[in-house]
């Protein structure tokens, strides 16, 4: 008898404080350029107001300035480097091994009929999440990134996420389409049967006010989405994400802890599970 295809099945990740404590340029590359992160953060903010700019443009721009006046010029072998260090939430084990988050869920998936494949939608840098112990675990990542000279030297940001256009990549994911540039074919009708990952097989972790736009939308199409949050943090820290439940904007909320047995780790179980039902593939023994 021959097994019924899987179903793919997306997990997608915001990452700084979805997956890593912080924000990763804080760990080693604002230093390097002699700022503290309060003052990098507080400078870029002021540069957007100045510019009416975008504000995840105006930080990479900065990111160049501040790296040309201490005559370290950006690669992407730099910033990879740099994100070598981020620091990864408990769980996320750095080897992949059957005990770590995505191979448990990966093998969870296969036993309910679903092909689990991970994403990253971030408006921090794809250079330094390529860098970072976890990245052979994804599928895709859509993140901001920069553009390059000849000599391999970042000379302008090529690619801006921020909390608006995050959206888009959720339909790139759905139809199918892996790049940043192909308009033509996210904006081309594509009945639902030939959609690679419908809405309703898909799952969104995000932590904060940033990802709001995008766990509504999930919220709204059939989806799931989970507000994470540091552990670390306050209680009104914490309140502020579950009252995105009583507004109707996430299904879920939990820490940001990715070991076994955890709250986060139960919920997105249980969301898998229940995906494979209402797809038809949870096979009987388990229903």
């Amino acid at each position: 008898m021959t097994q019924a295809p899987l179903l793919k099945t997306a997990l997608i990740y915001d990452f700084d404080g979805t997956l890593a404590r912080g924000n990763m340029q804080e760990v080693t590359f604002i230093p390097s350029v002699g700022m503290g992160a309060g003052d990098f953060w507080g400078e870029a903010d002021r540069l957007t107001r100045e510019a009416d700019g975008d504000n995840i443009l105006m930080y990479m721009q900065l990111m160049l300035q501040r790296a040309r006046e201490q005559k370290q010029p950006i690669t992407r072998r730099l910033l990879a480097e740099h994100g070598e260090d981020v620091k990864l939430f408990d769980g996320l084990r750095t080897d992949l091994t059957a005990t770590g988050w995505f191979e448990r869920i990966n093998a969870l998936g296969r036993r309910y009929g679903l092909d689990i494949e991970h994403y990253i939608i971030s408006a921090g840098l794809e250079e330094m999440i390529d860098g970072c112990p976890i990245r052979g675990a994804f599928t895709h990542v859509f993140a901001s990134k920069f553009a390059y000279d000849a000599g391999g030297v970042a000379i302008w940001p090529a690619v801006g996420v921020n909390y608006t256009t995050k959206t888009q990549y959720l339909f790139r994911i759905n139809k199918g389409v892996l790049n940043h540039y192909e308009h033509d074919k996210i904006n081309k009708f594509m009945p639902d049967a030939d959609r690679p990952v419908p809405f309703e097989r898909m799952i969104f972790l995000g932590d904060g006010d940033t990802d709001v736009p995008t766990m509504k939308m999930m919220h709204s199409k059939g989806g799931f989405s989970i507000a994470v949050y540091d552990p670390r943090n306050s209680e009104r820290d914490q309140q502020k994400l579950y009252n995105l439940i009583s507004e109707d904007r996430v299904n879920f909320v939990a820490a940001a802890d990715y070991r076994e047995g955890t709250a986060l780790d139960l919920i997105v179980k249980g969301l898998v599970g229940r995906i494979a039902i209402n797809a038809g593939t949870m096979p009987a023994e388990d229903l």
